[in-house]
């Protein structure tokens, strides 16, 4: 750890963290922000070999003492910093004393995918909540992996990071040029490919014919747009998620969460 506690937040190396949050720069650097105690110890806990340095303020909070500790057993470079100092990297508008710079990761289809048997597509999806809760939801269902495909969100956008409450460092996350590719990727691995969408199969009939037991992944669209019929046609089926009472529709973000945990409780009951 150094001694020495950086308080200049105009700083080259502080303006420098702050351009993190920018997609150019988080590409050309190969680095990516970690944000909030919660983040930051799962990385620490589960992906400690990307961890470059972890920034804390001295405020004596209740996490200080395990990332602390985690951060030295994992040999991360440790600094103090001014809470000037951490608000000037942090792209939350109240930071909560710690910022990671992490690198960013290419985990390979063939290797992700390997025995998968429950995978999310995530097809143009623009909002980064919507993208990290899917993640997370994903990830507490017992997904294999999640798959950022075409035009979608980049998964180490800042506000995504914070909204997977660290399951982004659980799982392998891909990004794909092409929902095709995603698709295709997940069909080589012995996945069925299906579509949420409403124009689809009942979803108690999809679980009544045992089309959810077997290896599934699920294809989520645009929040606003869902998936085109040439988007669906990729897929080998779709399903919709029946509403029985008089809401127009789901978010996205939840009608993932109730497919997945379908697919992870048909597969689980057998």
């Amino acid at each position: 750890m150094a001694d020495e506690i950086l308080s200049n937040s105009k700083s080259e190396r502080v303006r420098r963290i702050a351009s993190l949050a920018r997609k150019k720069e988080r590409q050309f650097h190969g680095r990516f922000l970690v944000e909030g105690p919660q983040a930051v110890r799962e990385l620490l806990a589960h992906r400690p070999e990307l961890t470059e340095t972890v920034y804390t303020t001295l405020g004596g909070e209740s996490w200080q003492v395990e990332i602390d500790r985690l951060a030295s057993d994992a040999g991360v470079r440790l600094e103090r910093a001014t809470p000037e100092v951490i608000s000037a990297m942090s792209e939350t508008v109240n930071p909560q004393g710690v910022v990671a710079v992490a690198r960013s990761w290419e985990a390979s289809a063939a290797e992700a995918l390997s025995g998968a048997r429950l995978v999310a597509i995530l097809h143009e999806i623009r909002d980064p909540g919507n993208a990290g809760t899917v993640l997370r939801a994903a990830d507490a269902a017992g997904a294999d992996a999640v798959i950022f495909a075409g035009a979608s969100i980049d998964p180490f956008h800042p506000k995504v990071v914070r909204s997977t409450t660290g399951s982004l460092f659980h799982l392998p996350v891909l990004v794909v040029p092409t929902l095709g590719e995603a698709v295709e990727a997940a069909r080589e691995a012995g996945l069925s490919a299906l579509a949420a969408d409403v124009r689809g199969s009942d979803l108690l009939e999809m679980r009544a014919s045992g089309a959810l037991a077997g290896p599934v992944a699920w294809v989520f669209g645009n929040e606003a747009r869902g998936l085109s019929e040439a988007d669906r046609a990729l897929a080998d089926g779709s399903v919709r998620l029946p509403i029985y009472g008089a809401a127009e529709s789901l978010n996205l973000a939840t009608a993932a969460s109730v497919l997945l945990y379908e697919t992870a409780f048909s597969q689980r009951s057998r």
